[in-house]
C-alpha cells in the first residue's frame, strides 16, 4: 500500500475515480500494525478499491480534517466523500463486509 500526504490526499483521494480506502496510522501504533497484512489481502483481493496509506503524525491535517482521534481508523472515500469507517483493529471478515460495496 502506498502512502498518501496531506499535500496528496486531495488529487490520490479525493479526486480519485475509484473508491481509496484510507488506513490512518502511526508507526509507533502496535493495533496498526497488526491490522496492515489484512488490509495488504483485501488490497491484494480488491478488483475495485484502491488501498493507501496515511501516517497522522506526519500529515495532523487531513487526520484532524476527517477526526480521526484513535487509530487505527479505515475510512473508503468514493466520490470525494467518506463513505464507510471501521475504528480499531479488526478481524478480516469485518473489513471486509464495512467495505464489501466498495471493493
Amino acid at each position: 500500500m502506498r502512502e498518501v500526504t496531506d499535500a496528496s490526499f486531495e488529487q490520490d483521494v479525493l479526486a480519485s475515480e475509484r473508491p481509496v480506502v484510507v488506513d490512518f496510522w502511526a508507526p509507533w501504533c502496535g493495533p496498526c500494525r497488526a491490522i496492515a497484512p489484512l488490509l495488504q489481502e483485501l488490497a491484494d483481493e480488491s478488483g475495485r478499491a484502491e488501498f493507501v496509506k496515511l501516517d497522522i503524525d506526519e500529515n495532523p491535517e487531513t487526520a484532524a480534517r476527517y477526526s480521526v482521534l484513535s487509530i487505527p481508523t479505515v475510512i473508503v472515500f468514493e466520490g470525494g466523500e467518506a463513505r464507510q469507517t471501521v475504528v480499531g483493529a479488526r478481524p478480516k471478515r469485518h473489513f471486509a463486509r464495512a467495505f464489501e460495496p466498495y471493493l
